[in-house]
């Protein structure tokens, strides 16, 4: 477990600076393995599909990160389908990576190791 998964998120403001590339890099090695840095329509985005044995387990565990991004007032796009869920993480208002998105990717990981 890392630090960040026990971490919360910081408010994020619309002018808040992106992450640079080398704090990208240095918080990148702080997650499992299995999350990417992908990039929809000039969006920097962290992203990972978490794979299930059934729909069931897939919805329980989408339902599980839906309550931990209410909790934290952060919300990723979550695609749920028969035995996986692809999870996306970035920072809405500033059209990129914030250190929010690590913070939810490491708890994304510690929820998922749950299952």
């Amino acid at each position: 477990m890392t630090e960040l998964s026990t971490a919360h998120c910081e408010a994020c403001r619309a002018d808040a600076p992106r992450l640079t590339d080398d704090e990208i890099a240095r918080l990148h090695r702080e997650l499992d393995a299995g999350w990417e840095v992908v990039t929809r329509d000039e969006v920097r985005q962290l992203e990972r599909v978490f794979r299930f044995d059934n729909f069931a387990r897939a919805l329980a565990f989408t339902n599980a990160i839906g309550e931990i991004a209410e909790r934290e007032g952060h919300h990723p796009a979550l695609l749920t389908e028969w035995g996986q869920v692809t999870v996306t993480w970035w920072s809405h208002k500033i059209g990129g990576l914030h250190r929010n998105d690590f913070v939810m990717a490491a708890r994304t990981d510690k929820e998922a190791a749950a299952f």
